[in-house]
């Protein structure tokens, strides 16, 4: 496995692993956008990088002189992953507007695509409504493959306010390669939403190392039987392999494994962070865990009034400290705070209750006796003075000598 990777020079072998962590990172790299300038690169040593992606983790890599596509598996059922300004509904029309865009062309009118869109709709009947949310969701979704590079405002402009026509360019290369089932595949609008996720885990090794990548907590608990007891018995190879591969970094503990990026490049959502939510998440950890006793996987129920009370305490007891805008609404705030550790992989709901993480034990906040940044440190004790040169010379007659 990886024999290719294994002969490279050191040189080439870190310029490999830069690659891998831009496109784990960027799974669409396209010339002219975040990180584009290292296509180079990656063209150069792409037989090296499809082989490690598809060795490792069963990855596809897809690589041309203008783009790159990283087909992963997807997060699945997590609906704490995935594009922040896409609702559901918007994710929906993200890929409504790719079957609607596969017939048309390399270009089109915005007038005619939004007709498309909604005839797929239709076709795979989804309700349409057109209010001002629904064409909020529509423009989500236009914008988001705007950023992508997969259409182009060539006249004009993609908003819902603006009702003036716009002239859109489709790159038909990109397009092609945005969903992780082949567009042939899709016979209907349905059918190609299903293919946007239908890539799975064809093994127990890839299983496991896509969770160990995608996540920075991955408790044994979590996983199928299968998977727990394979972790267990190749937990210290598998941190070796992360480590030499992707350039992160594995903490093993007896309930699982976090994975931590050192450079903070594959980290999606720093934690802790500035920020009256993720100041207040942080502080509650203790209280938090200190309320229940953990159940046999090391997890510690919570109930959604214990993180009530306990968002409350916090901002009772420090009223300056917290910005009057994110603490005016005490329920608004506790969604805020459930939403980070939701999405740090702290939190997760249990049928109705919540259940907090071991791996929130490593946030407890400790004291800094260190001095602050910026400030000098106090001046040591003097010392009780020594002899001098102008002192006077006196002997000791016990010892005979002078002193």
């Amino acid at each position: 496995m990886t024999t290719t990777f294994d002969e490279l020079p050191d040189i080439d072998a870190a310029n490999v692993v830069r690659c891998a962590r831009v496109l784990l990172r960027r799974p669409l790299l396209r010339a002219g956008g975040p990180d584009g300038d290292l296509l180079p690169m990656i063209y150069r040593q792409r037989a090296v990088l499809q082989e490690v992606f598809s060795s490792l983790l069963g990855y596809r890599l897809v690589v041309e002189r203008r783009f790159a596509r990283l087909h992963k598996s997807g997060a699945g059922g997590d609906t704490t992953r995935g594009e922040a300004a896409l609702s559901p509904r918007g994710y929906a029309y993200l890929a409504l507007t790719l079957a609607a865009l596969t017939g048309i062309g390399r270009q089109v009118l915005l007038s005619r695509l939004v007709s498309d869109v909604r005839a797929a709709a239709a076709e795979a009947e989804i309700t349409v409504v057109d209010d001002p949310a629904d064409r909020r969701a529509l423009t989500a979704a236009l914008r988001q493959l705007v950023a992508l590079g997969v259409i182009t405002e060539t006249e004009g402009s993609v908003t819902a306010e603006s009702s003036a026509e716009a002239l859109i360019t489709i790159d038909t290369d990109l397009l092609g390669q945005l969903v992780a089932g082949p567009l042939a595949e899709a016979d209907s609008p349905a059918q190609l939403i299903e293919l946007a996720g239908a890539a799975g885990p064809r093994n127990v090794q890839h299983a496991v190392r896509r969770r160990l990548v995608e996540d920075p907590v991955v408790l044994y608990s979590d996983l199928p039987a299968e998977q727990a007891t394979w972790l267990r018995e190749h937990v210290t190879t598998e941190s070796r392999r992360l480590e030499r591969f992707f350039g992160l970094v594995s903490e093993c503990r007896a309930e699982g494994v976090v994975v931590c990026d050192p450079e903070d490049y594959l980290t999606d959502v720093a934690f802790p962070g500035p920020g009256t939510v993720a100041r207040i998440a942080l502080l509650a950890l203790p209280e938090l865990l200190s309320r229940s006793a953990p159940d046999a996987a090391g997890k510690h129920p919570v109930t959604w009034q214990d993180l009530t009370d306990v968002c409350q305490e916090l901002v009772d007891a420090y009223p300056a400290a917290w910005s009057r805008q994110a603490t005016e609404d005490h329920q608004e705030l506790v969604h805020s705070v459930v939403a980070l550790l939701r999405r740090l992989g702290l939190l997760r709901d249990a049928h109705g209750s919540w259940l907090l993480s071991p791996a929130a034990h490593r946030w407890l906040p400790q004291p800094d006796a260190t001095p602050a940044p910026n400030r000098e440190p106090e001046p040591p004790a003097p010392e009780p003075p020594g002899w001098s040169l102008f002192d006077e010379m006196v002997l000791d007659e016990e010892q005979g000598e002078q002193r």
